[in-house]
């Protein structure tokens, strides 16, 4: 933790320029007199660190001293100083990394350029999480990160679609999709069925062992959960639906989902009053039903007649709740 504030100084002071003791011990949460201790230190290591006295005063770099991350373009930093994700980041107990992160990343930039990448920084802002989010979650994920990264297993209590069940799972990586965290993780004792996805949000309960397992050595996450997201939308869509939809129709539409909203954008109006044909993936007719109400008015559906069937029985028991 010292040698890491220690750098982070230099970086701060390099980025920066002058600073007083008091605005770094701000800066780091630390009281002035470790500050003090912290610059006595770097001075005797040799940084070129030196006070400036009176009321203007501060903490600076010798002129011209400069620490650069070696092969790193211009543009590649600014790049990744607005790609630094604090926000989930800050979920998964990473905060402290990332500012250190954008310290060197800064400090790798020219003078002239540094403006230009606090500028990024201050007009981009990624919030990943969704209203109300369960606290609960945000409160696991830094202790499910800690066992990603130092594989060691967990025991979750988790709401399946079967009830509650209980596991020892041995995580692989965490995924953020849409907001939503997913934990890629194989079942201890069952290797050959390899990792299976179990959504954060659904873990009630979790207990970080001392337990270590060996990581797979060919396992990769980016492509395991491509694969693992087409094969889902592929096998959750087993039929389709003809639709008829207004121009609100179609607005309503695109917000059921990727695909819906492609389908949405590419529909033609075939009639004088708006309406388009089109053709959307559905998972099953009970689920259509409750997707498709949420258009309404806008839209009929033409076939398959058992989801026809499906709207018109919602729609008389909504019917009778509200008697005229």
């Amino acid at each position: 933790m010292r040698a890491s504030r220690l750098l982070s100084i230099l970086l701060l002071l390099q980025a920066r320029g002058r600073m007083t003791a008091e605005a770094l011990a701000d800066e780091f949460e630390v009281s002035v007199r470790t500050i003090y201790r912290d610059i006595d230190e770097l001075s005797a290591a040799g940084a070129p660190v030196y006070a400036d006295r009176g009321r203007a005063g501060g903490y600076r770099l010798l002129d011209g001293y400069r620490t650069r991350l070696t092969g790193l373009t211009d543009a590649e930093a600014e790049t990744l100083f607005l790609g630094g994700l604090s926000g989930p980041a800050a979920q998964m107990g990473f905060s402290g990394a990332v500012t250190t992160m954008q310290l060197k990343l800064l400090a790798a930039l020219p003078p002239e350029r540094q403006a230009a990448a606090e500028r990024l920084a201050g007009r981009f802002h990624l919030d990943p999480v969704g209203w109300h989010q369960n606290p609960d979650e945000a409160g696991r994920l830094p202790a499910i990160a800690q066992a990603v990264w130092n594989n060691r297993r967990v025991s979750v209590r988790y709401e399946s679609w079967k009830g509650e069940v209980e596991r020892e799972l041995e995580p692989l990586g965490l995924i953020l999709k849409g907001g939503r965290w997913y934990l890629a993780a194989r079942p201890t004792g069952e290797p050959a069925r390899g990792p299976r996805t179990y959504r954060v949000s659904n873990i009630l309960d979790l207990t970080a062992g001392e337990t270590t397992f060996e990581r797979p050595s060919d396992f990769d996450l980016a492509g395991w959960w491509a694969e693992t997201s087409r094969r889902f939308e592929a096998e959750i869509f087993t039929g389709q639906a003809r639709l008829k939809v207004s121009r609100e129709g179609r607005r309503r539409l695109a917000k059921l989902g990727v695909e819906q909203a492609r389908i949405a954008a590419e529909a033609d109006a075939t009639a004088g009053d708006g309406w388009a044909d089109v053709l959307v993936p559905i998972e099953s007719v009970e689920h259509a039903a409750i997707d498709l109400l949420r258009l309404g008015a806008e839209a009929v559906v033409v076939t398959p007649p058992a989801l026809r069937a499906e709207m018109r029985r919602t729609a008389d028991r909504l019917a009778a709740l509200y008697p005229v």
